[in-house]
């Protein structure tokens, strides 16, 4: 009564080939495209890297809070907005 029924399990492939069979494996890799190892594959993530002169560098600024309260009200980007007014102010003292 209290019997468990069992069936028999298909094996299921998730390849579109056989992969017992050599020509059938070689058949469809034909067209694939080799790489050269892992580097090559990590090179293409991520941006571009910038020239050395047009990258950033990171420090620490002490700003008083309102004006740091105002930048950030302006929304998304007030960090590259700050940049350019202290280069704005460079440029017309220089």
């Amino acid at each position: 009564m209290n019997e468990k029924h069992t069936t028999v399990r298909t094996q299921k492939v998730d390849v579109p080939y056989d992969p017992k069979s050599k020509t059938a494996t070689l058949k469809f890799w034909d067209g694939a495209v080799a790489h050269k190892g892992v580097a090559e594959l990590r090179a293409k993530r991520g941006r571009p890297a910038k020239a050395i002169a047009d990258r950033k560098e990171q420090i620490a600024l002490r700003v008083d809070k309102d004006v740091l309260e105002w930048y950030r009200a302006q929304g998304n980007g007030w960090q590259t907005r700050m940049n350019a007014v202290l280069k704005a102010f460079r440029d017309a003292t220089a």
